[in-house]
């Protein structure tokens, strides 16, 4: 009976991929936002809302997970790379939600080419993480997991070009200092996700090289 109240060792498998499943519906929702700037019928407050509710999702599966870390003698995998994991994920949701915020405390009413390509590179990385985190529950699937954590990765370099022509763009002459200063924090918190999903690739390949 004692046995039968610990947590399941595949529910910790299931909580992080419900977690990463919130990565991704965060990041999407933040795609569609930054797309909709400048867009008089997009319903930006109601974006800004989804993200934020998938942030709080995200910090209700992390304190399960976290719970369930407490409850249990063994788990799948080493307990403290499942903690860093959830603890990455959940950063990931956290700088989603700054990027969303940063529009209204920015006053950030109109998008640029390079936000929106770095809005679509964060969504794909986030799409990818989601779906290596799901795959770690299967031995078989190693390959294709540690493929996944190699394109987040790509996709995080090409960010850091998106991102330094995308400030050097703002330092041209004649270049408005209030508009350059508040773009380049922008700038810099959509590539904090981007940081954020290395971090998480990179706990993964950890993991799968641990567990082969």
């Amino acid at each position: 009976m004692f046995s039968s109240l610990m947590p399941q060792r595949k529910e910790f498998f299931e909580l992080l991929a419900a977690h990463a499943e919130q990565v991704v519906a965060g990041a999407n929702a933040t795609l569609r936002l930054i797309n909709g700037l400048g867009d008089g019928g997009a319903n930006l407050a109601a974006l800004v809302a989804e993200v934020n509710e998938h942030e709080h999702n995200g910090d209700q599966i992390k304190a399960k997970v976290i719970e369930r870390l407490h409850q249990s003698f063994t788990t799948p995998i080493n307990r403290d790379q499942i903690h860093a994991l959830v603890s990455d994920l959940d950063m990931t949701l956290n700088v989603l939600q700054s990027v969303a915020n940063a529009l209204g405390m920015y006053n950030i009413t109109q998008s640029t080419v390079e936000a929106r390509e770095m809005a679509a590179l964060s969504a794909d990385a986030c799409m990818r993480l989601s779906r290596a985190v799901a795959a770690l529950a299967d031995k078989n699937r190693g390959e294709e997991t540690l493929n996944l954590c190699k394109e987040i990765e790509e996709i995080e370099s090409k960010a850091d070009k998106v991102q330094h022509k995308a400030i050097t763009a703002l330092f041209k002459e004649g270049a408005n200092v209030w508009q350059t200063m508040k773009m380049r924090e922008f700038y810099s918190l959509q590539e904090a996700v981007l940081d954020a999903c290395q971090d998480s690739a990179k706990m993964i390949e950890e993991i799968l090289i641990e567990n082969s």
